[in-house]
């Protein structure tokens, strides 16, 4: 008889539920998932384990006790803390970027530097730290320009500014909230935005199927920045040109660039791009895999991701596999009032339909009964040979299933494709 396998996932969100899920899949691995949601202990062979993501102590010794062969760590603020350093010098095997290369996530400056050397496209930038400063310079700039906070901002920290009024009173409460923020100004770049992830283990890389993400609250894209409110996988308005584009002209330059500086990456890393008039451009790096992106990428992988990243990390050769003949589309169900101040303790929407799938992300449980915990609380999945058919299955459902006075949702995901 085979050795259970034991893997520790750091996490608690729709993105770590989907990747237990798909670590799940193989029958002799054992999935902990810390801190994770009740959720997740209703799959098969995954167990929370009640320690937060940022307690490395606690972490590195549960996983030193129970004989973790392999850790994968989902959010960024783990990683940009630096878990992955503490994991390695404690013997520990683990996949996910170290302090140093998580920089390219934590700080948007060293990713723009990092782009610059490696001749990588992107949007033209300054940096600046008070209001004065940053106003003189919008002054004689031409608009819409994106502001961004330099380190993480937990995917809120970006502003798409159209004139000088707006620019005074979105730096004004930046800098209310924080008198020394670091802040990027950018060139606005027009086009399409997708999600491209990648595994990489150094200079060796294995592709993911492209996804597109929905950043804003309400559809047609308005309203403030959310964590993410929907995504589809993979996208039928590009063609495999793009793909191929992204990885010559933006993930290998990078890749080789951190290689010159000494900087071993190993993990997911995550390219924000948009294919623009002039090819495709990066508008930001994640060394995480997205959420709600992993929702609808992972269900596509043919084969076992805990072997995929046994394999990658070992520099074995290997075809990864993807479904090509499915999209995969899902909706994010928020509490009413996010991203701002929003209701808890909510009473969690039942899907009894086959032909869907959840995700859940905040769930906790109270007086014995599950309720929502959080801003975004689960995601609502389809999948289907045609993508209109998707988006109108998962629309049906949370139409006829979900409270309106509790719950926001949108239902444009996937309209771009149609364009």
């Amino acid at each position: 008889m085979m050795k259970m396998e034991k893997w520790l996932l750091i996490g608690s969100g729709g993105r770590e539920y989907a990747m237990a899920q798909s670590l799940a899949k193989n029958v002799n691995r054992e999935v902990f998932v810390a801190p994770g949601n009740p959720m997740m202990n209703v799959i098969d062979r995954v167990q929370t384990v009640d320690i937060e993501e940022l307690d490395f102590d606690a972490l590195i010794e549960f996983a030193l006790d129970n004989q973790i062969d392999w850790t994968v760590i989902g959010p960024e603020k783990p990683l940009s803390d630096g878990i992955v350093d503490r994991f390695t010098n404690a013997g520990l095997k683990v996949f996910g970027p170290n302090k140093e290369a998580a920089q390219l996530e934590s700080s948007k400056e060293f990713a723009k530097e990092v782009m610059k050397s490696a001749g990588v496209p992107t949007a033209a930038y300054a940096t600046f730290s008070n209001y004065d400063d940053s106003i003189k310079y919008l002054e004689e700039h031409d608009f819409p320009v994106v502001v961004k906070l330099n380190g993480l901002a937990a995917g809120k920290g970006v502003f798409i500014i159209k004139d000088l009024a707006e620019a005074k009173e979105t730096l004004s409460s930046i800098y209310d909230n924080n008198v020394h923020q670091e802040i990027l100004i950018e060139e606005y770049l027009e086009g399409q935005e997708f999600s491209m992830i990648v595994m990489v283990n150094g200079l060796d890389i294995i592709t993911m199927p492209l996804a597109q993400d929905h950043k804003r609250i309400y559809d047609g894209d308005k309203g403030p920045n959310t964590g993410g409110m929907g995504a589809y996988s993979p996208l039928p308005q590009f063609r495999d040109n793009v793909l191929n584009e992204g990885l010559v002209k933006v993930i290998r330059p990078v890749l080789d660039e951190m290689h010159k500086r000494g900087i071993l990456f190993q993990g997911f890393l995550y390219a924000g791009l948009i294919l623009t008039k002039d090819g495709v451009k990066v508008i930001e790096f994640n060394v995480r895999m997205g959420d709600p992106e992993t929702q609808v990428i992972l269900p596509q992988l043919q084969g076992d991701l805990g072997d995929v990243i046994v394999k990658l990390m070992n520099h074995q050769e290997q075809n990864v596999d993807w479904q090509t003949d499915r999209y995969f589309l899902g909706n994010v169900l928020a509490a009413k009032g996010y991203p701002g101040n929003h209701k808890n303790g909510l009473i969690l929407p039942q899907f009894s339909d086959d032909k869907l799938s959840v995700a859940y992300a905040g769930v906790e449980e109270q007086d014995e009964q599950l309720v929502s915990s959080g801003g975004r609380i689960m995601m609502v999945i389809a999948s289907n040979k045609d993508l209109k058919k998707a988006q109108k299955l998962v629309n049906r459902a949370i139409a006829d299933n979900v409270n309106t006075n509790d719950y926001s949702y949108r239902t444009d995901i996937g309209d771009k494709a149609f364009r």
